[in-house]
């Protein structure tokens, strides 16, 4: 007869083996192109400094933007800020909040703002010389377009290992000549094996209609993250060797993006006695992304984290700031 313990672990690696497995497998009828691109800009620096391998790391009210049925994780109050300058003078802000109740059921609200800069207005009519050079076209009209999207979500634990959520967000897209909207709904199961800290998660975002510029349509980026996560070593459960007062964490999430192939997202997370955090992560797949790298403090309710990313010779690097407390 096979041990308890060794039929445990064998479920288990066979459970993993089959995620992995339905991640390769899976995909979405991919395009050239999808709309609302702003959405593929995540929030939260302690997410992308570890290569926002994430979906069955976000809690509290972080999970707005990663998996709702993380909300449940936690039972306590959550909310966060975050912060980042993009490229080419655009930037985002983005807000959350959440409340789980002991653990068995959770809500959650989110917003976030993409402001794409001033946009000076040409038109063929002004291309004219001028007495000191010539005008490009310039009217002298500026435009500010921009972007925001706001959510409400449920999620609830089914049992005490499994838990889901769905999330209703309102996204809106005004270029000024053109506005549109669009509700659309994020979904995602959690598990939490109970070996060895072990977690899977699943989630997909951005899956509503297609939004019709003109004459012609285009699909939201609607995309599907499969993650796993766990503590190689730490004070608890732990994949190697337990320690007094610090933690290392490895999460892995396989991407399925609708206008791309599929990704790979790796993170680490170190941790001091709760205190102090350092983190780093890459991309594998991706045009431009590769490393990231970012760091954390954590006092009582208060938490402060940053991130670096890297995105090439061209583009340049990205810094992002988030501010959240919990109680």
């Amino acid at each position: 007869m096979i041990p308890v313990n060794h039929k445990k672990s064998a479920i288990m690696l066979l459970l993993i083996g089959s995620l992995i497995a339905s991640g390769s497998s899976f995909a979405f009828k991919k395009v050239g192109v999808t709309s609302f691109q702003f959405l593929k800009v995540m929030p939260g620096a302690r997410s992308t400094a570890m290569g926002e391998a994430y979906a069955s790391l976000a809690t509290g009210s972080d999970a707005m933007f990663w998996n709702p049925a993380m909300l449940t994780q936690k039972d306590r109050f959550s909310a966060s800020i975050s912060d980042v300058d993009w490229f080419l003078d655009t930037g985002q802000r983005a807000f959350s909040a959440s409340y789980s109740h002991y653990g068995t059921w959770a809500i959650g609200v989110m917003g976030m703002y993409a402001d794409y800069g001033e946009i000076e207005v040409t038109t063929v009519e002004q291309l004219k010389p001028l007495s000191d050079g010539y005008n490009p076209g310039l009217t002298g009209e500026v435009i500010n377009p921009g972007a925001n999207v706001l959510g409400l979500a449920v999620a609830r634990m089914l049992t005490n290992k499994f838990a889901f959520g769905v999330t209703a967000k309102l996204a809106t897209e005004n270029m000024d000549v053109k506005q549109k909207s669009v509700l659309m709904f994020d979904g995602g199961i959690y598990y939490n094996t109970d070996w060895r800290s072990i977690q899977l998660a699943a989630t997909l975002r951005h899956f509503g209609p297609e939004v019709e510029y003109y004459d012609k349509s285009y699909p939201l980026p609607q995309t599907m993250n499969i993650g796993i996560s766990a503590y190689l070593f730490s004070p608890g459960e732990n994949l190697f060797f337990t320690t007094t007062n610090q933690a290392l964490l490895f999460a892995f999430d396989i991407v399925q993006p609708r206008d791309y192939d599929q990704q790979y997202n790796f993170g680490l997370e170190y941790a001091f006695s709760d205190f102090l955090f350092a983190r780093a992560g890459y991309k594998l797949n991706y045009d431009t992304a590769g490393i990231c790298l970012g760091f954390g403090l954590k006092y009582k309710m208060f938490k402060i984290d940053y991130s670096f990313n890297d995105y090439g010779e061209y583009l340049g690097n990205i810094n992002r700031f988030s501010l959240g407390f919990e109680f």
